[in-house]
């Protein structure tokens, strides 16, 4: 999927999916549970499962330790938070991944630039038939609702703060 060693966002994991998981720890399994028991939980398969555990544990809101999922003090705090504060916290843990890592470099883009400068660095988990519009829902799920991103027309301006 991913022929380099950059940290990307899966297509299937979604700012819902996190919540969802973070919440899941805390109250159900009081922060730690083995990754098998919280797949039978939320009654997923584990291929659904691992593009949110990968993306968390990416950005530091979970730690994986030897098949256990572990809430960190950053996702306790995520769930904590009120929105304003949450959407701090993932534009604060998104600007490292990709593809926003790339869209900082960029600073102004369209969807078409930024799949072409992800695929010049090697990054094909956009290049799918399904990738353009996998890569604009990871914009806008992660990205304009963050506050990373907005959007004018067809082209996404990083915004900075």
């Amino acid at each position: 999927m991913v022929t380099s060693t950059y940290k990307v966002i899966h297509p299937d994991a979604r700012v819902a999916d996190l919540l969802g998981l973070l919440t899941t720890l805390h109250n159900t399994f009081d922060g730690k549970v083995d990754i098998y028991i919280l797949e039978k939980e939320l009654e997923v398969d584990m291929d659904e499962l691992m593009p949110i555990l990968y993306a968390a544990n990416t950005m530091g809101f979970i730690n994986l330790a030897e098949g256990d999922i572990i809430i960190t003090d950053k996702g306790l705090d995520f769930i904590k938070a009120n929105i304003k504060k949450r959407k701090e916290l993932l534009r604060e843990s998104i600007d490292r991944l990709e593809p926003f890592a790339t869209a900082k470099e960029l600073k102004a883009f369209t969807v078409e630039e930024l799949l072409e400068k992800l695929e010049e660095k090697g990054i094909t988990t956009y290049s799918s038939p399904t990738g353009y519009n996998d890569l604009e829902i990871i914009l806008a799920e992660w990205g304009i609702y963050s506050g990373f991103l907005s959007k004018e027309g067809e082209r996404y301006i990083v915004k900075t703060t």
